[in-house]
């Protein structure tokens, strides 16, 4: 088997620009990088579910291809992507929550970390 090797090094600085974001401190950026780390994984099932083939319908009389496409790859695409959009449509009512009552996106240190954190030498708690 044989992988598409610019497809690959697109899916990796996908995945790379998915977790710069996650990790940021603004709601919107994380959203974006986990809609984006999401894509990167549904386009990596893509890649390595093998060649293509022919449509796994029966009674399909299509002789170009001899054998079948697996649907399993594409089923968990399908799956992956209603997450992905139940995971989003979580994420910004969580954001609409909180500029609600902050008005701001910016997620703040929690007290409690900041204390903890001068308890242990000055320790920085943004990191």
């Amino acid at each position: 088997m044989s992988a598409n090797i610019t497809m690959l090094a697109l899916i990796g600085i996908m995945v790379a620009c998915g977790v710069y974001l996650v990790l940021e401190r603004a709601v919107s950026k994380m959203l974006l990088g986990l809609i984006l780390f999401g894509n990167a994984v549904n386009l990596l099932i893509l890649t390595m579910s093998g060649p293509d083939g022919r449509p796994p319908i029966l009674g399909e009389s299509d002789r170009r291809h001899h054998d079948p496409a697996d649907p399993l790859a594409q089923a968990m695409i399908l799956t992956s992507i209603v997450i992905t959009m139940g995971l989003a449509a979580f994420v910004l009512a969580l954001a609409y929550r909180a500029f609600a009552l902050t008005t701001t996106e910016q997620v703040e240190d929690d007290p409690e970390d900041v204390k903890v954190a001068a308890k242990r030498g000055g320790e920085d708690p943004e990191r």
